[in-house]
Order: C-alpha cells, then sequence, then structure tokens
C-alpha cells in the first residue's frame, strides 16, 4: 500500500442496518468485513488501500454531490453484481463512452458509482466471495 499526505484512506457509510450492507458490499466488491478495534463493523477494500465502517444516527447519501467511485474490471459484470447483491443502478453506464461509470443505490439509501479502469488485466479482476 502506498502512504502519503493527501491519501484517502477512511469512508465512514450511514446505515440502518450493519449486517445487511456489509454483505451487500462483500458480496457485490468483495470488501473484506472485519470489527475494528471498538467492535464496530468495519470493511477493507480489495488491495487494503481504503478502509471505514458502517454509521447510524446520519441521512443516507441519497443524492449525488460527492460521489465515491469503486474500481471494477468489467462494469457490465459489476452493474450485475451490484443488482444481484440488493442494490439498484441508479444512472447506468453508457455503452459507447470511452470511460464508463455508472451510479448505484445501496441497500441503505446511498448513492456511490462504479467506474471501469480499462487497464485492468483478468489478474486483477476481483474474485468472488466464496473463492
Amino acid at each position: 500500500m502506498t502512504f502519503a499526505d493527501g491519501k484517502i484512506c477512511y469512508l465512514e457509510i450511514p446505515t440502518s442496518d450493519f449486517q445487511a450492507s456489509a454483505a451487500f458490499y462483500r458480496q457485490a466488491f468483495s470488501w473484506r468485513i472485519r470489527r475494528n478495534g471498538e467492535g464496530a463493523t468495519a470493511f477493507d477494500d480489495t488491495v487494503g488501500g481504503v478502509s471505514g465502517m458502517w454509521v447510524t444516527g446520519r441521512q443516507p447519501s441519497s443524492n449525488p454531490g460527492l460521489v465515491v467511485h469503486i474500481m471494477v474490471a468489467d462494469i457490465e459484470a459489476a452493474v450485475d453484481a451490484v443488482t444481484g447483491a440488493g442494490g439498484a443502478i441508479a444512472q447506468p453506464f453508457d455503452p459507447d463512452a470511452g470511460e464508463k461509470y455508472a451510479l448505484f443505490r445501496d441497500p441503505a439509501g446511498n448513492v456511490l458509482g462504479i467506474y471501469q479502469e480499462n487497464s485492468l488485466t483478468a489478474a486483477n479482476r476481483r474474485e468472488s466471495p466464496d473463492g
């Protein structure tokens, strides 16, 4: 992992149901789910570069403002993974666009993005959470 001043390293995602949110991100994006030092449900992305936790007492970020995008190798597969895990597509990707991205709504109502990074190879693609 690369450490440097200014690196984005931590996210707090609003939810009212930790278990449903953890299950969604594990299934859709293969995030590693764990307990942090205080016992809260936390996560790490697939490369260990960003971590965070789900928090209660906050409204979901349901309207695009600041949008965090999750990098994927195949946007079509990611859209299928999002909907298969219980999320909904809020803005579909344009198959004719040079850069492919879409917005989705997680089960808690937060809007995030998925971004296809064309330089990812088959070796970089996420593996299913079951192996």
